[in-house]
Protein backbone atom coordinates (compact mmCIF):
# COMPACT_ATOMS: atom_id res chain seq x y z
CA UNK A 1 0.00 0.00 0.00
CA UNK A 2 2.84 2.35 0.80
CA UNK A 3 4.34 1.77 -2.58
CA UNK A 4 1.11 2.71 -4.36
CA UNK A 5 0.85 5.94 -2.36
CA UNK A 6 4.44 6.82 -3.20
CA UNK A 7 3.79 6.28 -6.89
CA UNK A 8 0.69 8.48 -6.78
CA UNK A 9 2.64 11.28 -5.06
CA UNK A 10 5.35 11.16 -7.73
CA UNK A 11 2.78 11.39 -10.48
CA UNK A 12 0.93 14.25 -8.81
CA UNK A 13 4.06 16.36 -8.18
CA UNK A 14 4.45 19.18 -10.81
CA UNK A 15 7.40 18.94 -13.10
CA UNK A 16 9.09 22.11 -14.41
CA UNK A 17 11.29 21.85 -17.48
CA UNK A 18 13.08 24.42 -19.61
CA UNK A 19 11.87 24.24 -23.19
CA UNK A 20 13.36 26.22 -26.04
CA UNK A 21 12.09 25.59 -29.58
CA UNK A 22 12.84 27.61 -32.65
CA UNK A 23 10.85 26.98 -35.78
CA UNK A 24 11.65 29.07 -38.82
CA UNK A 25 10.91 26.96 -41.88
CA UNK A 26 11.63 28.50 -45.24
CA UNK A 27 10.20 26.95 -48.39
CA UNK A 28 10.84 28.39 -51.83
CA UNK A 29 9.29 26.81 -54.84
CA UNK A 30 9.58 27.94 -58.43
CA UNK A 31 8.88 26.08 -61.58
CA UNK A 32 8.30 26.55 -65.27
CA UNK A 33 6.53 24.20 -67.62
CA UNK A 34 6.61 24.68 -71.42
CA UNK A 35 4.62 22.44 -73.68
CA UNK A 36 5.58 22.41 -77.34
CA UNK A 37 3.86 20.34 -79.96
CA UNK A 38 4.43 19.84 -83.68
CA UNK A 39 1.40 18.75 -85.64
CA UNK A 40 1.65 16.88 -88.93
CA UNK A 41 -1.51 17.40 -90.94
CA UNK A 42 -2.18 14.87 -93.73
CA UNK A 43 -2.51 16.54 -97.09
CA UNK A 44 -3.22 15.52 -100.65
CA UNK A 45 -0.41 13.57 -102.26
CA UNK A 46 1.42 14.97 -105.24
CA UNK A 47 -0.14 13.99 -108.57
CA UNK A 48 1.25 13.81 -112.10
CA UNK A 49 -1.09 14.91 -114.89
CA UNK A 50 -0.30 13.81 -118.47
CA UNK A 51 -2.88 14.78 -121.08
CA UNK A 52 -5.81 14.66 -118.61
CA UNK A 53 -4.50 11.43 -117.05
CA UNK A 54 -3.81 12.04 -113.37
CA UNK A 55 -1.80 9.53 -111.35
CA UNK A 56 -0.83 9.60 -107.68
CA UNK A 57 2.00 7.72 -106.05
CA UNK A 58 3.78 7.36 -102.75
CA UNK A 59 4.80 10.72 -101.28
CA UNK A 60 7.45 11.54 -98.67
CA UNK A 61 7.06 14.96 -97.06
CA UNK A 62 9.88 16.34 -94.89
CA UNK A 63 9.23 19.52 -92.93
CA UNK A 64 12.03 21.10 -90.87
CA UNK A 65 10.95 23.38 -88.05
CA UNK A 66 12.48 25.59 -85.36
CA UNK A 67 10.76 27.17 -82.36
CA UNK A 68 11.83 29.29 -79.42
CA UNK A 69 10.33 30.12 -76.02
CA UNK A 70 11.11 32.84 -73.49
CA UNK A 71 9.90 33.02 -69.88
CA UNK A 72 10.53 35.54 -67.12
CA UNK A 73 9.08 36.76 -63.82
CA UNK A 74 7.79 40.27 -63.25
CA UNK A 75 8.71 42.03 -61.04
CA UNK A 76 12.18 40.60 -61.08
CA UNK A 77 13.69 40.16 -57.62
CA UNK A 78 17.01 38.42 -57.21
CA UNK A 79 16.85 38.51 -53.38
CA UNK A 80 14.27 39.22 -50.69
CA UNK A 81 14.81 40.00 -47.00
CA UNK A 82 13.43 37.39 -44.66
CA UNK A 83 12.78 38.62 -41.06
CA UNK A 84 14.49 36.75 -38.23
CA UNK A 85 12.29 36.93 -35.10
CA UNK A 86 13.37 37.02 -31.47
CA UNK A 87 12.82 33.55 -30.00
CA UNK A 88 14.36 34.24 -26.63
CA UNK A 89 12.45 32.49 -23.82
CA UNK A 90 13.84 33.09 -20.34
CA UNK A 91 10.84 33.91 -18.22
CA UNK A 92 7.16 33.22 -18.07
CA UNK A 93 7.07 30.43 -15.47
CA UNK A 94 8.53 29.72 -12.05
CA UNK A 95 10.14 26.71 -10.52
CA UNK A 96 9.17 25.37 -7.10
CA UNK A 97 11.68 27.68 -5.53
CA UNK A 98 10.12 30.73 -7.19
CA UNK A 99 12.81 31.37 -9.74
CA UNK A 100 11.72 32.48 -13.24
CA UNK A 101 12.01 29.74 -15.85
CA UNK A 102 11.02 29.57 -19.57
CA UNK A 103 7.43 28.82 -20.32
CA UNK A 104 7.84 27.66 -23.97
CA UNK A 105 6.74 30.96 -25.52
CA UNK A 106 9.03 33.79 -26.72
CA UNK A 107 9.40 36.61 -24.32
CA UNK A 108 9.15 39.23 -27.12
CA UNK A 109 6.83 37.76 -29.74
CA UNK A 110 6.94 39.53 -33.12
CA UNK A 111 10.21 41.27 -32.39
CA UNK A 112 12.43 41.28 -35.53
CA UNK A 113 16.09 40.99 -34.76
CA UNK A 114 17.37 41.45 -38.34
CA UNK A 115 16.50 40.58 -41.91
CA UNK A 116 18.35 37.86 -43.78
CA UNK A 117 18.70 38.12 -47.61
CA UNK A 118 17.33 35.05 -49.39
CA UNK A 119 18.04 34.32 -53.05
CA UNK A 120 14.81 33.96 -55.01
CA UNK A 121 16.23 31.98 -57.91
CA UNK A 122 14.29 33.99 -60.47
CA UNK A 123 15.79 33.88 -63.96
CA UNK A 124 14.85 34.36 -67.57
CA UNK A 125 14.38 31.09 -69.44
CA UNK A 126 15.11 30.95 -73.15
CA UNK A 127 15.11 27.84 -75.28
CA UNK A 128 15.44 27.09 -78.97
CA UNK A 129 14.15 23.79 -80.32
CA UNK A 130 14.43 22.41 -83.81
CA UNK A 131 13.68 19.21 -85.60
CA UNK A 132 12.31 17.53 -88.69
CA UNK A 133 8.94 15.90 -89.25
CA UNK A 134 8.44 13.29 -91.94
CA UNK A 135 5.24 11.96 -93.45
CA UNK A 136 4.84 9.09 -95.92
CA UNK A 137 1.61 8.72 -97.91
CA UNK A 138 1.08 5.46 -99.82
CA UNK A 139 -2.02 4.78 -101.97
CA UNK A 140 -3.76 1.55 -101.06
CA UNK A 141 -5.30 0.81 -104.50
CA UNK A 142 -2.17 -0.44 -106.26
CA UNK A 143 -4.04 -1.89 -109.27
CA UNK A 144 -5.59 1.49 -110.07
CA UNK A 145 -2.18 3.15 -109.85
CA UNK A 146 -0.66 0.59 -112.26
CA UNK A 147 -3.50 1.13 -114.76
CA UNK A 148 -3.09 4.88 -114.50
CA UNK A 149 0.65 4.63 -115.11
CA UNK A 150 0.12 2.42 -118.17
CA UNK A 151 -2.37 4.95 -119.55
CA UNK A 152 0.10 7.77 -118.91
CA UNK A 153 2.84 5.87 -120.81
CA UNK A 154 0.49 5.43 -123.77
CA UNK A 155 -0.26 9.13 -123.74
CA UNK A 156 3.45 9.86 -123.84
CA UNK A 157 3.89 7.55 -126.82
CA UNK A 158 1.00 9.26 -128.64
CA UNK A 159 2.50 12.69 -128.00
CA UNK A 160 5.89 11.52 -129.25
CA UNK A 161 4.29 10.10 -132.43
CA UNK A 162 2.40 13.38 -132.96
CA UNK A 163 5.62 15.32 -132.52
CA UNK A 164 7.44 13.07 -135.02
CA UNK A 165 4.62 13.59 -137.56
CA UNK A 166 4.80 17.36 -137.19
CA UNK A 167 8.58 17.19 -137.53
CA UNK A 168 8.28 15.18 -140.74
CA UNK A 169 5.80 17.67 -142.20
CA UNK A 170 8.12 20.53 -141.33
CA UNK A 171 11.16 18.90 -142.94
CA UNK A 172 9.25 17.96 -146.11
CA UNK A 173 7.90 21.50 -146.45
CA UNK A 174 11.38 22.95 -145.93
CA UNK A 175 12.87 20.60 -148.56
CA UNK A 176 10.15 21.40 -151.08
CA UNK A 177 10.33 25.16 -150.67
CA UNK A 178 14.12 25.24 -150.72
CA UNK A 179 14.25 23.08 -153.87
CA UNK A 180 11.69 25.24 -155.66
CA UNK A 181 13.57 28.43 -154.86
CA UNK A 182 16.91 26.92 -155.87
CA UNK A 183 15.43 25.94 -159.26
CA UNK A 184 14.34 29.54 -159.69
CA UNK A 185 17.81 30.77 -158.77
CA UNK A 186 16.79 32.26 -155.45
CA UNK A 187 19.03 31.40 -152.49
CA UNK A 188 20.08 33.02 -149.22
CA UNK A 189 23.27 34.98 -149.06
CA UNK A 190 25.98 32.75 -147.52
CA UNK A 191 26.54 35.31 -144.76
CA UNK A 192 22.85 35.43 -143.91
CA UNK A 193 21.81 33.92 -140.54
CA UNK A 194 19.05 32.08 -142.44
CA UNK A 195 21.37 30.41 -144.95
CA UNK A 196 21.46 27.31 -142.73
CA UNK A 197 17.75 26.68 -143.45
CA UNK A 198 18.56 25.35 -146.92
CA UNK A 199 22.19 24.44 -146.34
CA UNK A 200 21.52 20.68 -146.50
CA UNK A 201 19.28 20.84 -149.61
CA UNK A 202 20.84 19.90 -152.99
CA UNK A 203 19.41 19.61 -156.50
CA UNK A 204 19.77 16.34 -158.45
CA UNK A 205 18.28 15.10 -161.72
CA UNK A 206 15.09 13.08 -161.42
CA UNK A 207 15.31 9.45 -162.58
CA UNK A 208 15.18 9.17 -166.47
CA UNK A 209 16.05 12.83 -167.08
CA UNK A 210 19.38 13.69 -168.71
CA UNK A 211 21.16 16.82 -167.62
CA UNK A 212 22.10 19.46 -170.28
CA UNK A 213 25.23 18.35 -172.16
CA UNK A 214 27.20 18.80 -175.47
CA UNK A 215 28.90 16.31 -177.84
CA UNK A 216 31.80 16.84 -180.26
CA UNK A 217 31.27 15.28 -183.75
CA UNK A 218 34.50 14.22 -185.54
CA UNK A 219 34.78 15.27 -189.34
CA UNK A 220 37.16 14.36 -192.20
CA UNK A 221 39.16 16.90 -194.36
CA UNK A 222 36.84 16.48 -197.40
CA UNK A 223 33.77 17.13 -195.30
CA UNK A 224 35.42 20.18 -193.87
CA UNK A 225 36.34 21.59 -197.35
CA UNK A 226 32.80 20.99 -198.63
CA UNK A 227 31.39 22.69 -195.55
CA UNK A 228 33.66 25.69 -196.05
CA UNK A 229 32.74 26.01 -199.76
CA UNK A 230 29.04 25.85 -198.98
CA UNK A 231 29.44 28.42 -196.32
CA UNK A 232 31.34 30.76 -198.66
CA UNK A 233 28.69 30.40 -201.40
CA UNK A 234 25.95 31.15 -198.88
CA UNK A 235 27.77 34.31 -197.86
CA UNK A 236 28.13 35.47 -201.49
CA UNK A 237 24.47 34.95 -202.17
CA UNK A 238 23.45 36.81 -199.08
CA UNK A 239 25.74 39.79 -199.87
CA UNK A 240 24.32 42.59 -202.17
CA UNK A 241 25.53 42.66 -205.87
CA UNK A 242 28.18 45.19 -206.75
CA UNK A 243 27.21 47.97 -209.43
Amino acid sequence: MKRVLAALLLLAEPVNAQISSTAAPVANSSGSVTNQAVQVVPSKTFASVINNVQCQGATLTINPFISSTTGWSDPYERYYNEPVYDTLDLVGAFDPEGNPVPDGRPDNPGNVLFRKPIRTGQKTNFSVNGGITAQISIPLDRSHIRTCRAAAEKQVQLMEANLADKRLNYEIARLRNCGTLMKEGVIFRPSSPYASICADVILVNPPGVLPPHTHSIPTSSTTAETFDAAKQTQQQLSSPASP
